[in-house]
């Protein structure tokens, strides 16, 4: 009993002490004029952060398969979000994991995790909205797992219509509001972290718009009864027949999604989409009440990249458009990254993404910098704003001010002012800082000639991340790499001292002249004249944290090597053919040796080509044009590490030459003539080359192989279903590779030809190429019905600038379908990396157009 009192009176002067801090903390208010402010300053309010769903559904369920403690993992995130410079996180509950069929709020351990969760997040500052509802299963990319929520009980598209279920849902977000956070002693309606309540995830209302305005309505009165005085956001992206009834709810806030390219493609897109983000028009703008709401990006993402360049353009024009709430999706935990399971076609994480996860902190940074509602010129020339620079060709993100220099990827852009810099955040390597490892780094000033290093183990991509997913597939292998890093800041200057406070407090030494050799941890670095660094030790604490707080993952399992190469399509005669490959392995390999398939166990002339290591990870060599007979070359690569041998693409123990190698894999180019035309897409695969789209997207393609007869080359028809009148057709085809491999014929090729063949579409189509600029060049041309085989030439001086159509599809449905430029750039054949073909004018149902081999000449 004595001890039962005790610990009662601890939680009561724990939660005291909370409640009186509490009143000192500001919160967010909306003014009448829709804008986030802060109580105690009426300053605006900017936030930007991530989404994280370790509490619940799969992500609970596959830190459970992996055997991890559930709040160590919610631990190592958070530091990661800290590290990253967020203020920001949203979460979509999962009601059907925490409530019953009547919409009783369950006491359970995914509520427990988000209570835990929420408190770490506000030990270290970070705001969060909470989005009540999701109003859907917990299954993806698993099958659901019945729970006896409520949700499962109705159709998400009739929830909001049908009054048992509305009466479920005020039950349990009024349960939600007033649930206390046994962590805080406050229910989460009164916790000032807490910056509002989204009622729930993308609703699906169908039916008469009074019939949402009557839901809406109920659940506000609820939520008001319930004692909140929190702002409430609705979903306004969805169901645009429905948008009167948003704006006319006294909800203070309206969130916004955007996926520029589309979701699950399957595969890791590529191309320049800078084009696809520099505008974020909302077509409703001038809608009664628009004008007063807050606006919030409850999510977003440029889905199945790993690109570093595109998230601060994202930042960019959300701030052009007055939002203030920032929430990417989603942030993948740090135990079940290297899987990239929870959601297939998203993947973020500071360790097994670091160029993404840099870009992401100068997205948050431009979100903090850049003003509501600033104006920027249209692309290209919004790739320089502010602080703030952006390449596609160099898959590089810069911010640039005085006190800080943060970069994705290897730059030779110099900081603004050397010697005022105070943090440096960086992926490769620039002008202050050389390091060969593919981690992510920080450095922060202390004091004046005393810097905190962290670093990050070395990340590398073994497989695409965007392709179906599996907790036994590892598409990220860490490395707890030894690499050189050379530091030029005038501040620490030259043969600086170190000590290592993390992960072992062992290690010091001094730079030779600006280079020190690190493994991933944490540092402090001093300089010559700093006789002693034991003050900077763990007992100190920093950004929330002891000094030497360092999470990484371990490295990788995986003992043997892995190579990652993508051999060429085409060489040209007459020249060596270059040989990149990516050896990832834990031991630095003895040698990595490249053969043909024309040595022989029963030759003693074989030849071979040794590849030299380049940098990091990266193994370069050439095939001499003398081993380049015939109409291709097959080859192999052979890594020798710790005394043992693999042979790639096969991936199997022991080499080419071995008595009992069995070697029937290949990496294969195709020699050509360097007066052969160049193909850009072949009629003989298996599957067609072509990606298809249509605008809108409600209408379809079918495709089939046909032969006219066995000595004629097959081609591929498509029937079109679903147009409408203004409907288009297009096809899509990546051909950047093929571009660069013919560096000699390139510059000979005078025209584009298009062979096609009998069909029922008559009418005109448009054939071009998207440039690495994102600018579209196409010539229009006639199909004739019903008619034979035709091969169509297009003068490559005969195409002209046209719209860029924004492939795939972006969400919201609302948003743009075309980029159109202002700023006139030539085309140029070399700079082409897509084929486009699309339909002009109406098409009539069933109607097929048949596509052939296209080259150029």
């Amino acid at each position: 009993m004595r001890k039962c009192i005790l610990s009662c009176f601890a939680c009561f002067f724990f939660w005291s002490v909370f409640a009186q801090a509490d009143k000192n903390v500001p919160t967010i208010y909306v003014d009448k004029q829709g804008v986030m402010r802060w109580s105690d300053t009426k300053q605006e309010a900017s936030f930007f952060g991530v989404n994280y769903t370790t509490p619940f559904a799969h992500a609970y369920r596959a830190l459970q398969y992996k055997g991890i403690d559930h709040k160590e993992a919610i631990d190592r995130d958070v530091y990661h979000l800290v590290r990253l410079g967020f203020n920001a996180y949203r979460i979509h509950i999962w009601d059907v994991e925490i409530s019953d069929g009547e919409g009783n709020l369950l006491e359970n351990e995914h509520l427990e995790l988000l209570d835990y969760l929420l408190f770490r997040l506000r030990e270290k500052g970070i705001r969060i909205l909470i989005t009540a509802m999701t109003n859907f299963g917990n299954g993806y990319p698993e099958r659901n797992i019945q729970t006896g929520g409520f949700s499962y009980l109705y159709d998400k598209c009739q929830v909001h219509a049908n009054p048992q279920a509305i009466a479920a849902q005020k039950r349990y977000i009024t349960d939600l509001l007033r649930h206390v956070n046994p962590h805080t002693g406050l229910a989460y309606q009164d916790d000032p972290y807490v910056v509002g309540f989204e009622i729930n995830n993308e609703p699906c209302h169908t039916g008469a718009v009074s019939t949402t305005e009557h839901y809406i309505r109920e659940m506000l009165a609820a939520m008001k009864k319930a004692g909140n005085k929190k702002p409430v956001f609705y979903n306004v992206s969805h169901n645009m027949e429905h948008v009167p009834a948003y704006f006319k709810a006294d909800v203070q806030g309206t969130t916004y999604q955007w996926y520029p390219i589309g979701l699950v493609a399957g595969k890791e897109r590529k191309g320049n989409f800078l084009p696809y983000v520099d505008r974020y028009v909302i077509p409703f703008a001038n809608e009664k009440g628009f004008a007063n709401k807050a606006k919030a990006v409850y999510e977003y993402d440029p889905a199945d990249i790993l690109y570093s360049y595109i998230h601060p353009a994202m930042s960019r024009t959300f701030r052009s458009n007055g939002f203030q709430w920032i929430t990417q999706f989603a942030y993948d935990p740090l135990d079940i990254a290297a899987y990239n399971t929870e959601y297939q076609t998203h993947y973020l994480n500071l360790a097994y993404t670091p160029a993404k996860a840099i870009s992401m902190m100068i997205a948050a940074e431009t979100a903090y910098r850049i003003p509501r509602n600033a104006s920027f010129p249209m692309y290209p020339k919004d790739t320089l704003y502010g602080d703030f620079m952006l390449s596609y060709e160099q898959d590089l993100a810069v911010m640039n001010v005085d006190t800080a220099f943060y970069y994705t990827n290897n730059t030779r852009l110099h900081p603004k002012s050397v010697q005022t810099l105070k943090k440096i955040a960086g992926h490769g390597s620039s002008p202050v800082v050389t390091y060969a490892g593919s981690g992510a780094y920080f450095l922060d000033k202390l004091t004046e000639g005393v810097w905190r290093l962290e670093v990050m183990p070395d990340a590398e991509t073994v497989s695409d991340p965007f392709a179906k997913p599996s907790l036994s597939r590892e598409v990220v292998q860490i490395l707890w790499s030894e690499n050189k890093m050379e530091i030029g800041l005038p501040d620490l200057g030259e043969n600086f001292v170190w000590k290592q406070l993390a992960p072992e407090s062992l290690s010091r030494g001094q730079a030779d002249g600006t280079a020190i050799t690190v493994t991933p941890g944490v540092y402090i670095l001093g300089r010559k004249d700093q006789s002693t660094l034991s003050e900077w030790n763990n007992s100190r604490i920093w950004n929330h944290y002891s000094l030497g707080h360092f999470i990484a993952p371990a490295a990788s399992e995986k003992r043997a090597p892995t190579v990652v190469h993508e051999p060429a399509r085409y060489q040209e005669k007459d020249s060596d053919l270059a040989i990149s490959l990516h050896v990832v392995s834990v031991v630095t390999p003895d040698s990595v040796i490249v053969q043909t398939d024309k040595v022989s166990f029963w030759r003693d002339d074989n030849t071979y080509i040794k590849l030299d290591n380049k940098e990091g990870y990266r193994y370069v060599g050439r095939i001499p044009e003398s081993m380049l007979q015939g109409d291709r070359v097959r080859y192999t690569a052979t890594v020798y590490v710790g005394g043992e041998k693999y042979t790639f693409p096969q991936g199997i123990s022991g080499a080419p030459l071995d008595w009992d190698a069995a070697i029937d894999t290949y990496w294969t180019t195709e020699i050509v003539d360097r007066t052969e035309p160049i193909v850009l897409v072949q009629s003989l695969t298996a599957q067609p080359e072509w990606e298809t789209y249509a605008i809108p997207e409600t209408a379809h393609s079918r495709v089939r192989k046909i032969q006219r007869d066995p000595m004629t080359a097959p081609m591929w028809s498509y029937t079109f279903t679903g147009q409408d009148s203004d409907t288009k057709f297009f096809w899509l085809r990546d051909i950047k590779q093929v571009i660069a491999e013919r560096k000699y014929k390139i510059d000979e090729v005078k025209s584009l030809i298009v062979s096609v063949g009998n069909q029922s579409f008559g009418g005109e189509i448009q054939i071009g190429f998207v440039s690495n600029m994102g600018y579209t060049y196409a010539a229009t041309v006639e199909l004739e019905k019903d008619s034979p085989q035709q091969v169509l030439r297009i003068p490559l001086e005969a195409l002209s600038l046209v719209p860029t159509a924004l492939l795939p599809a972006p969400y919201p449905t609302f948003l743009e379908r075309y980029f159109v430029p202002v700023t006139p750039i030539p085309f140029g054949v070399r700079d082409c990396e897509k084929l486009i073909i699309s339909t002009e004018g109406a098409i009539d149902r069933d109607a097929t157009i048949t596509i052939g081999a296209i080259w150029m000449e």
